[in-house]
């Protein structure tokens, strides 16, 4: 009998689904229609990953490409970014408001993290990167807000797992800085998402519009930038002289045997500026000045017969920057004359200006629902987080909480920690049994708040 894979919609689920998708205006993120269209795009995300996993997502690309919905994806994930720097800190600081569950803002500062998600699976097609037209600027814009804040942080000394909030801290924290914690939390994660769906708009340089290639290379010099997330890993630290690298959504030791192994996330940064570098198109039209030559010859440091061995397409970048040391490339070409710009961050902020406090206290009455309301939504959220479906979306199979084996058993309290056998459980317990009260009493408090 052929296995069939998890599914979260049916192909004209779907399609129903992607028609729908629209723009909401700033003063409507978190209300009715709009936490129905954020529950659409958790559901596509997660179609999306999965087909993705079973190899057939070509139908949901063709959904998004045929009702040329990748535009309108791209505009809310700008607004709901543009919501995060402007309304959220503003709500964070208002003393009276304490409402009474959390979790509607949540979704909001979710949102930004689904979409990019969505983004990142389906943008591996060309057809997806083209039919984002004009936007492929707003979109390449947000990358390199989300790259400079990665190298940006990793140059301040800050480890995003290093401000992972304790049980301890959950139990004293008000929910507010509990969500505060949270959203820096997923900027790390969603910065790291938007690195891969640049590398997916690089592998169509040839094809992207003159004014793309031109900010990539000129207005923002993304291959310095790329440079510089070489030289300085944001994903990779070092804790009590351990190596630890983060991918698929958490931190983990490196066994001595693979420190010099290439990781997901560091692929995605060489590809990149291979893609960009190699390009005939952007040898033409990037400024080899001497500050950017000498970033560039950074990189051959790292160029190790391990690394090219694991990567063979580099010895090209390698024989590039050994002629790029000895040469001076000539000027580059200006033949634009009318160069488009992003439009949609400016036109939302000017929109919007000095209306941020008037929309901030409008938005309080949103995420201040009634009880009937609360207990409704809840609902949603249970078919909509559907465990069964969240699980198939985890690469990995569950470790043991106690000797990192396979595990296949979940504690039965607090359903967040597995185990393989039941005498690891009792040996993990004292060390467990903490978090798992404060997890478990959390979640009766949850069930109490909207009664379900």
């Amino acid at each position: 009998m052929e296995e069939s894979f998890p599914t979260v919609l049916l192909p004209g689920e779907a399609e129903a689904l992607v028609q729908t998708l629209k723009v909401f205006q700033l003063k409507d993120i978190g209300d009715h229609g709009w936490l129905r269209q954020h529950e659409y795009v958790e559901k596509l995300n997660m179609q999306a990953i999965l087909s993705a996993s079973a190899g057939e997502e070509q139908l949901l690309t063709e959904f998004l490409v045929n009702y040329a919905k990748v535009s309108t994806l791209i505009e809310e994930l700008i607004t709901v970014e543009i919501w995060k720097q402007k309304i959220f800190p503003i709500m964070c600081r208002l003393e009276d408001f304490k409402p009474k569950s959390t979790f509607p803002i949540y979704l909001v500062l979710r949102h930004e993290a689904s979409i990019i998600n969505l983004l990142e699976t389906v943008f591996f097609h060309k057809e997806i990167c083209e039919s984002a037209e004009d936007t492929i600027l707003d979109l390449i814009d947000y990358t390199h807000r989300k790259l400079t804040l990665l190298a940006a942080r990793n140059a301040s000394g800050k480890i995003p797992h290093e401000q992972k909030l304790q049980p301890e801290d959950l139990a004293n924290a008000s929910s507010m800085q509990e969500l505060k914690k949270q959203a820096e939390l997923m900027e790390f994660e969603i910065s790291l998402r938007a690195l891969s769906v640049f590398r997916f708009i690089t592998d169509q340089i040839e094809s992207l519009p003159v004014s793309a290639v031109t900010r990539m290379l000129n207005t923002h010099n993304f291959p310095c930038l790329l440079v510089q997330l070489v030289e300085h890993c944001p994903w990779s630290c070092r804790e009590e002289g351990k190596l630890k690298k983060f991918e698929n959504g958490a931190w983990y030791v490196v066994p001595h045997e693979d420190c010099v192994k290439m990781t997901k996330l560091d692929g995605q940064v060489w590809i990149a500026l291979y893609n960009l570098l190699l390009s005939t198109e952007c040898q033409r039209k990037y400024n080899f000045n001497n500050f950017n030559k000498s970033q560039l010859l950074k990189l051959r440091a790292f160029l190790t017969d391990v690394l090219i061995d694991q990567f063979p397409n580099l010895v090209e970048m390698q024989r590039f920057l050994s002629h790029l040391a000895v040469n001076d490339p000539a000027p580059p070409k200006k033949d634009l004359i009318l160069e488009q710009v992003p439009v949609i961050w400016d036109r939302v902020v000017k929109e919007n200006s000095g209306k941020w406090q008037a929309i901030t206290k409008h938005q309080v009455n949103t995420f201040s629902p009634s009880e009937e309301e609360l207990r409704s939504q809840a609902c949603r959220w249970a078919q909509t987080y559907n465990l069964d479906v969240m699980e198939a979306l985890v690469p990995d199979k569950p470790k043991c909480g106690m000797c990192g084996s396979e595990a296949a058993k979940r504690c039965s309290h607090c359903r967040n920690e597995w185990y393989c056998r039941r005498e690891c459980q009792v040996q993990h317990w004292q060390k467990h049994k903490k978090a798992c009260n404060l997890m478990t009493d959390a979640l009766k408090k949850i069930q109490e708040d909207v009664k379900i």
